[in-house]
């Protein structure tokens, strides 16, 4: 026990001793914030270890980052020779609108960033997601295939379906800019052309409709008097209406298959028995027997064709 205790106070007694070095090494540090009266030769003179009183600056000359105060460069050959930690530039290639490679890999991150959303909302992911979805559930197997796999199938799905899209945006838009044919707003504008008719082609008029009365924007009833806040929302209505269709007729024959089972076992008196416990293999022999999976993808995709 004394043990202990000597061990407890020594620690202690550090700590005091830690603290009241720190505190007084830190005694003689000092910030001074005061309006800046030095002449102009200040600027000019040596660089000391001495703090400023009359600047409004605080450090001394050789811990500070900027020499002179600000608004004392003229050029950008001044602004270039000033003693800046981290410095930011954006430039142009020759003046001639196209973006430098910095920016251009700062645009590329902002992308990668929002990403998940373009491929959710732009493309035919969220059809197919959701079929897979309904159709797990309507198999009564909690977990398998699990959501990894779902995902996967659903983005290899996706980029098939969207292949020729992807294809159409790399032969307009990509190769033109980097051969310097089209400016950035040209290039926006023909790789957003083949994802509009994408999406115009998975769209119903009423909806449509819908979000321009909203807008209050008169339609001509032509793609290109559509805004791309009216033709995306639209397409995400229709891309849920056709998911939640195709799931229904894929719950139609598990629902039966439930049905017989129920009944089976109400007449058998086996109430206690859950129906799904017994209906769950019936369910995955008659989908194995049907080759439920190529007809479940086969159904989705060409869902994108007709």
């Amino acid at each position: 026990m004394k043990r202990y205790f000597s061990r407890y106070h020594l620690a202690k007694l550090i700590c005091l001793l830690m603290v009241a070095g720190i505190l007084y090494l830190s005694r003689g540090l000092t910030a001074f914030a005061v309006e800046d009266n030095r002449p102009d030769s200040v600027t000019e003179s040596v660089v000391t270890d001495t703090p400023y009183r009359d600047s409004n600056l605080t450090g001394t000359e050789s811990e500070r980052t900027n020499v002179d105060p600000p608004g004392a460069s003229e050029s950008a050959e001044d602004l270039a020779e000033l003693n800046i930690a981290n410095t930011v530039t954006v430039t142009y290639n020759n003046g001639n609108g196209s973006v430098n490679g910095a920016l251009r890999i700062l645009m590329i991150l902002t992308l990668i960033a929002i990403a998940p959303s373009l491929l959710v909302m732009l493309t035919s992911f969220t059809r197919i997601i959701i079929v897979l979805h309904f159709t797990r559930q309507a198999l009564n197997t909690q977990s398998a295939p699990p959501n990894t796999v779902l995902i996967g199938i659903a983005l290899f799905l996706t980029f098939y379906v969207m292949q020729p899209t992807l294809a159409a945006v790399y032969t307009d838009a990509i190769v033109p800019f980097e051969a310097g044919e089209l400016t950035q707003e040209e290039a926006l504008t023909a790789a957003a052309a083949p994802v509009r008719q994408f999406m115009y082609g998975q769209t119903q008029k009423s909806d449509v409709n819908f979000f321009m009365d909203l807008s209050r924007t008169e339609w001509s009833g032509e793609l290109d008097d559509i805004p791309i806040s009216v033709l995306v929302p639209a397409f995400i209505i229709n891309e849920l209406r056709q998911a939640f269709i195709i799931g229904f007729l894929i719950y139609i024959p598990f629902i039966v298959i439930d049905m017989v089972v129920a009944s089976t076992l109400m007449s058998m008196g086996m109430m206690m028995l859950p129906p799904t416990t017994i209906s769950m293999p019936f369910k995955i022999l008659l989908f194995v027997l049907a080759d439920g999976w190529y007809l479940v993808i086969k159904g989705v995709v060409e869902s994108f064709y007709y």
